[in-house]
């Protein structure tokens, strides 16, 4: 999150750090008191239905064969699978069969794996109800974790190759924001917490501990902390008020269903809404931060610039910025909803019907309030930085300077004679 812009940032004059001490140390604080106060005490009840065994394999046989005939359905389909058929064999490295081998049925269905061999799996146990003693083994899905260790270290190394000491404190700065989404958001909201006072509050711990550490404690940080904290508050405001609007429940989604079936206590509108707050603090920081340096940029450049003409200068940036990011911000949206994309292309009702439905009308609520949010961080960060950096300057009155002293004339035979003419030649003309 966040990106370095620019060089180390010039020290603001003691008074101005003062008050930006006086202004962040306090919202620090109601952050974290804020965060202790709203910690769940105890996580969310286990669903009642026992969790399958699973272990892991590896596949060592693989053979498929023609599936049997089926009797057709009263429409006259096919009633059966379209296939593969046939059985895998698969080493078990983990559970009471360890080291044997044990024979799946080949995976069939909708997102089922394909599997060859040599691949490694994980196989679920499943016991017959009639009869307890008989077991067999299904495969699940594939086993991801050294692929994708060798991607996070390939993310990692390239980070701190470019980014050098920033790119560390990056990576640093990304521990601690999914620490904090996974030990205090995802938890809090899950116990029964309000779902948009969790998300702005946990997305404030996350922006504080972040930016201080990625870019250092300065005054430019700490304005772009204040820009990044008044949007965040502004996006959960506009955000309720949308969706209060639209009447959105928080059921736009198969997923938010889903989670309802495990946990019925849950706020799906609330959870909405902190999906909307925790997508826009990724961008929300680096537009903060790119406006602060922006202004602190051009102070240095030209220090007669008045508060208003950084602020008209910096502003001009931050239209170009905006400008961009908003695209990123619906294409993003749309890359993450693909299928629901897919499905309105297939739907056969009118598009005024289809726009206006559950999920559809979600996901431009969710676009429209993040991009609104983002608009307010350019002018109220530039406003602050403007302010910031031109606090503490001395006006001095300049001395007029002395006019130059008039050259003496030239004469006219030393300038032909520096120009290799010639007085004769002259003559002659």
């Amino acid at each position: 999150m966040g990106a370095d812009h620019t060089r180390p940032a010039p020290s603001a004059p003691p008074g101005v750090r003062r008050i930006l001490v006086a202004t962040v140390v306090p919202l620090f604080l109601i952050t974290v008191v804020a965060a202790l106060v709203l910690w769940p005490r105890q996580g969310p009840e286990p669903a009642d239905a026992p969790a399958l065994p699973r272990y892991h394999g590896t596949v060592t046989r693989v053979v498929t064969e023609p599936c049997p005939p089926t009797p057709e359905a009263p429409d006259g389909a096919s009633g059966g699978s379209a296939g593969p058929c046939g059985t895998v064999t698969v080493t078990a490295e983990q559970g009471p069969d360890a080291g044997r081998q044990v024979e799946t049925p080949v995976p069939v269905g909708p997102g089922a794996p394909r599997v060859e061999v040599g691949d490694k799996v994980i196989l679920v146990e499943l016991t017959d109800p009639a009869d307890p003693a008989v077991k067999t083994y299904n495969i699940a899905e594939h086993r991801r974790g050294t692929p994708l260790v060798w991607l996070a270290v390939l993310f990692a190394v390239a980070i701190v190759a470019f980014g050098r000491w920033r790119g560390l404190a990056a990576l640093a700065g990304l521990v601690a924001s999914f620490a904090i989404l996974l030990g205090f958001v995802l938890p809090g909201i899950g116990a029964g917490q309000p779902p948009l006072l969790v998300a702005i509050v946990g997305a404030a711990l996350i922006m504080f501990v972040v930016l201080y550490l990625t870019h250092g404690i300065t005054a430019q940080t700490s304005v772009a902390v204040l820009g990044t904290l008044g949007s965040l508050v502004l996006t959960g405001v506009l955000g309720t008020l949308a969706t209060a609007a639209t009447h959105l429940t928080g059921f736009g989604s198969e997923d938010a269903t889903t989670l309802s079936m495990f946990q019925r206590d849950v706020d799906l509108h609330g959870l909405l809404l902190a999906g909307i707050v925790i997508g826009s603090l990724g961008v929300l920081d680096d537009v903060t931060v790119t406006q602060a340096a922006t202004v602190t940029e051009l102070a240095h450049a030209n220090p007669a610039l008045s508060r208003r003409h950084l602020y008209r200068a910096a502003t001009r940036v931050g239209r170009a910025h905006i400008a961009s990011t908003v695209n990123t911000i619906v294409l993003a949206y749309a890359g993450a909803s693909l299928p629901l994309l897919l499905l309105l292309v297939a739907d056969s009702r009118p598009v005024s019907e289809i726009l206006t439905s559950e999920f559809l009308a979600q996901e431009i609520v969710r676009s429209a309030v993040a991009t609104l949010g983002l608009i307010a961080a350019v002018p109220l960060t530039t406003g602050l930085a403007a302010v910031v950096t031109t606090a503490g300057r001395r006006r001095t009155t300049a001395a007029p300077a002395e006019p130059p002293a008039p050259r003496p004339p030239a004469r006219r035979d030393e300038a032909l004679e520096a120009l290799g003419g010639d007085r004769s030649t002259e003559a002659a003309w």
